[in-house]
């Protein structure tokens, strides 16, 4: 049995869920940006604000001391959560030794005291022997700002999901459509008879896709007719000319006054009229996908048909010292017209005979193959690729031909589930080999 040879496919997503993931994705993207803005801004907002604040109130309280000390008069402050502190002379040692080493601005700090962990804004302010602090308790605002970071986050996971539901939601209806398309399709595939499916659509951009599938499915089936209809009229006129030539050669060759040289002749004609008359049926078959086997449930001696076209194939041998020679150690009996087989015989033995100049053709015919080899000029390095329409070998300058009989016998093979391979012998020439099973 052939097989055909299989490549990985490559993942591929579906449709429904590429909006699934889009929306959620766009919904995720959109919530978090927003959270990152807010917080953004309150840090933003806060550090400007307080550090601007202390600075002002570090300003009036370092001069409000100044005015102390030059006039003697108290002046009165009243910050709200400030804490200020005047260092004269000789007192800096009193002050936290971190505060020291800070130089003029604001600063966040934060201490472990008994109370807990708290965290202050710092106003430094050193003049020529004095030195100025304000202190602002934040404490409560860290607080705030982690509740509002796990709100945040809350609040995009929440968005994210909605944002799934909302994709899985309108997935399905805008999916349903075009899912609606490919099941009828599916089933138009399944049946082999194609039904009108612009019927079942609305007229969306869904409706113009299967109203243009239905289009393209009438022009594709009226092209399949003309085809089907061509290839029985061409079958049925090729045959009816060939049938005339196959009697009137057999009238020839039953005449006693036919000398033996225009007995030969007469016979390749009505060989050639045989061979006429197989490729037609094969030909027929393939134009049909079609495998057929002989009537009645028989089945075709493979050596039979062998040996009939080795004996077509001498006379093409001419002069050349080229042996064609025959080996048959087995008849294995194949379900196949066989016409079919000596058009696969045909253009395997052919091929051998144009191509080899001289040396031997050998044709063996066992249980499980036909081999041909031969000892011709070998071929190039991808021997597949001769399977393809129009692809002749580099050995095939100055003879004739279309690069089309070993295609045909591949499609032959691939439609009754033969194996055909081509392959260069290591002792020179070609090596054709047909698998029946």
């Amino acid at each position: 049995m052939a097989t055909a040879s299989s490549t990985p496919k490559r993942h591929r997503k579906r449709l429904r869920s590429r909006i699934i993931v889009s929306f959620a994705l766009f919904g995720t993207a959109l919530t978090a940006l927003f959270a990152a803005a807010a917080i953004f801004l309150r840090s933003y907002l806060e550090e400007g604000l307080i550090g601007d604040t202390l600075e002002r109130e570090l300003q009036a309280y370092a001069e409000a001391w100044y005015r102390e000390q030059e006039t003697g008069k108290p002046e009165f402050f009243r910050f709200s959560k400030i804490d200020g502190r005047t260092v004269g002379p000789n007192r800096f040692a009193n002050q936290p030794f971190e505060w020291q080493r800070l130089p003029n601005g604001v600063h966040r700090v934060t201490e472990t005291r008994a109370e807990g962990v708290v965290t202050y804004k710092l106003a430094v302010r050193k003049d020529q022997g004095v030195w100025f602090f304000l202190t602002y308790d934040i404490t409560e605002e860290e607080r705030g700002r982690a509740l509002l970071v796990t709100l945040l986050g809350v609040t995009v996971a929440f968005f994210s999901l909605l944002a799934l539901a909302i994709g899985v939601w309108s997935s399905s209806r805008v999916m349903a459509p075009v899912a609606e398309l490919a099941r009828r399709l599916e089933g138009i595939s399944r049946r082999g008879r194609h039904e009108p499916l612009s019927p079942h659509f609305a007229d969306d951009e869904v409706g113009q896709l299967a109203h243009a599938l239905d289009d393209y499915a009438g022009q594709l089936t009226a092209l399949v007719e003309r085809d089907r209809e061509f290839n029985s009229d061409v079958s049925h006129e090729l045959r009816t000319p060939l049938a005339v030539i196959q009697t009137t050669t057999e009238l020839l060759l039953a005449s006693p006054e036919m000398s033996a040289k225009m007995a030969e002749r007469v016979k390749r004609i009505e060989r050639a009229a045989k061979q006429s008359t197989e490729l037609i049926a094969a030909l027929l078959l393939l134009s049909r996908s079609e495998r057929q086997g002989p009537q009645d449930g028989e089945e075709s001696d493979v050596a039979k048909v062998a040996a009939e076209v080795v004996e077509a194939h001498q006379p093409q041998i001419g002069r050349k010292p080229i042996t064609l020679q025959l080996l048959v150690s087995a008849h294995p009996q194949v379900a196949a017209p066989e016409a079919v087989i000596a058009v696969v015989l045909n253009n395997l033995i052919g091929n051998a005979v144009k191509y080899t100049r001289e040396g031997e053709i050998r044709v063996s015919v066992d249980e499980e193959a036909v081999i041909v080899e031969d000892t011709g000029p070998g071929l190039g390095a991808d021997a597949n690729a001769l399977f393809e329409r129009h692809v002749r070998g580099d050995s095939s300058a100055g003879t004739s031909g279309a690069g089309l009989g070993l295609a045909i016998v591949r499609r032959l093979c691939d439609l009754y589930g033969w194996r055909v391979t081509l392959e260069a012998r290591p002792e020179g020439g070609a090596r054709a080999a047909l698998h029946f099973h």
